[in-house]
């Protein structure tokens, strides 16, 4: 679990955290338009989405621990390439290797690792395994404006990407090789693609999903520069620790609930809700009211982890132990597949004034508006299923 914790950090603080920052970055060196680098993001994301529907199959192929040292080379390459674009086919490209890389240590490969550890204890297990997320928030929402400032975007990724790499490769070699036998999940009771498009507890897992990641992962993209251009880059990086600070808390406290028996899909629409509301208010704050900024990224920041972590939990009651990582594997890549448009079409509502001046249009209304109606939505597609089903039931053949 603590290898797992650390996988997660460098996953979701290099993979996650770290792509709204390259891109603020790399529009203030090439004056590039905010739609292109939108687009890049939306590559981003788009192949990482299909890398995590075959995660399961290259775990069995190639073995979790070789599958996480690529993912980590692939993705530190990747920033490498972020630094040193200077054509957008080039950006394009680092985009594709970042994508692909993160998928092994982020939400499906950390539920490939822990999951064959624990049963009963698995809501309290994958929250802190989960939390390695969080706290790559914390740790790297800051640290990457500090180290681009000061040392130069091509150097920071250097320095970042080799101390990954040293630290994953240890980690495969002294604990991923120790994980218990049927580490990759079996492909003997693998649910059919067709079967499982006819279940609606799937589809309302998987809707609720990607609803949520869709609006989690469209202000995500835009929020640094939309706090840059109102408090400064390093405030914008304090600001989006905080937020990852408060999704560490959101995770704690729904283990906290779900230990006690909290029905855990209403337990995710309660997620939902409390991020649309964070998501209001950053949107009435207008970027200028710092306290009031603070506040709805602490509302919006409780849900973060809650959007990775709640759907497979819920898989997890819902569906034989047999089949629960393949579910999660499609749910994890269908809602990837459809959030990974996210940056690219919702920068369209931020583009009527230059970039400098994104917090002063207008029109950023109607995007935090777009953003609370999809997390909304999500929260009542996730409540939409069928009655009580049964625990750990066979998925549909």
């Amino acid at each position: 679990m603590r290898a797992a914790f650390v996988l997660a950090l460098f996953g979701w603080g290099v993979g996650f955290y770290g792509p709204p920052v390259f891109l603020h970055a790399v529009l203030a060196r090439t004056g590039w338009p905010l739609t292109l680098g939108s687009a890049a993001l939306t590559c981003h994301f788009l192949c990482g989405a299909g890398i995590a529907a075959a995660l399961p199959a290259i775990h069995r192929r190639c073995g979790i621990p070789a599958t996480t040292v690529a993912g980590s080379a692939l993705l530190a390459t990747g920033v490498l390439g972020w630094a040193a674009a200077d054509a957008p086919w080039q950006l394009f490209m680092a985009a594709m290797c970042t994508g692909a890389g993160w998928v092994p240590l982020g939400a499906a490969g950390i539920h490939a690792i822990v999951a064959p550890w624990f049963a009963v204890g698995r809501p309290l297990a994958l929250a802190k395994a989960y939390n390695g997320a969080s706290v790559g928030g914390l740790v790297f929402s800051p640290l990457w404006p500090v180290l681009i400032d000061r040392a130069g975007f091509p150097a920071a990724a250097l320095l970042v990407g080799l101390a990954m790499l040293s630290v994953v490769l240890s980690i495969a070699n002294r604990e991923l090789a120790w994980l218990p036998a049927g580490q990759a999940p079996a492909c003997t009771t693998v649910p059919a693609c067709t079967a499982l498009w006819r279940d609606r507890g799937f589809l309302t897992l998987a809707a609720a999903m990607a609803l949520g990641l869709f609006a989690q992962i469209g202000l995500m993209s835009q929020l640094f520069s939309l706090l840059a251009a109102g408090l400064g880059t390093r405030q914008a990086g304090w600001t989006m620790a905080l937020a990852a600070g408060c999704g560490m808390a959101g995770r704690f406290a729904m283990a906290w609930l779900l230990a006690r028996r909290v029905d855990r899909r209403r337990a995710a629409a309660a997620s939902y809700a409390v991020q649309a509301a964070g998501t209001l208010l950053l949107g009435w704050a207008g970027m200028e009211h710092t306290a009031l900024v603070l506040c709805g990224a602490m509302l919006f920041g409780l849900g973060i982890g809650n959007a990775t972590s709640l759907p497979p939990l819920i898989a997890q009651l819902e569906f034989a132990p047999a089949d629960a990582s393949r579910v999660v594997a499609r749910s994890v890549a269908l809602s990837q597949a459809l959030y990974a448009f996210a940056p690219a079409l919702l920068a369209g509502l931020l583009v009527r004034r230059p970039h400098a001046d994104l917090v002063a249009a207008p029109s950023s209304g109607a995007f935090f508006v777009v953003l609370a109606l999809l997390q909304v939505s999500a929260a009542l597609a996730v409540v939409s299923a069928p009655g009580p089903r049964p625990a750990a039931r066979a998925a549909p053949a």
